[in-house]
């Protein structure tokens, strides 16, 4: 199973403050336990939200550029793993790096039988097709 673990943004992060050599240095012997375990995909710090933007759609449609109000919902950065369960996810993930109160999420990513009948055969070629493509950038 994949799952998205999502690093919560704080002050710091929402600042700009970038993490100091020792926790960089810690993470990377982290990320390369995951690599290791054949377990990590991906893994990405975000720049804050004043370099972003957000995208409404519909009758309210428009764009609107940051910085947003740092809330719950805003994103750090993320890792993208792959575990045989959310158990297994949650103790890898609890022996990452992070600080006192800082926060991340672990979400199951959907697989393509997720979709069930939805997903009809020229669709899941498709995106079989694309996933080849993107694999060989």
């Amino acid at each position: 199973m994949r799952f998205m673990v999502i690093v919560k943004a704080s002050k710091d992060t929402e600042a700009g403050v970038m993490p100091s050599t020792e926790l960089l240095t810690a993470m990377g012997k982290f990320n390369e336990e995951l690599v290791k375990a054949g377990m990590m995909e991906a893994g990405e710090g975000l720049h804050p939200t004043s370099k972003g933007a957000r995208i409404k759609y519909g009758s309210g449609q428009g764009v609107t550029r940051g910085p947003f109000p740092l809330s719950g919902d805003l994103v750090a950065g993320f890792w993208l793993i792959n575990a045989k369960s959310l158990d297994e996810a949650i103790e890898w993930m609890k022996r990452a790096p992070f600080a006192e109160g800082d926060e991340i999420e672990i979400r199951q990513v959907f697989s393509t039988e997720d979709f069930g009948e939805a997903l009809t055969p020229e669709l899941r070629e498709q995106e079989e097709r694309l996933r080849a493509q993107t694999a060989k950038k």
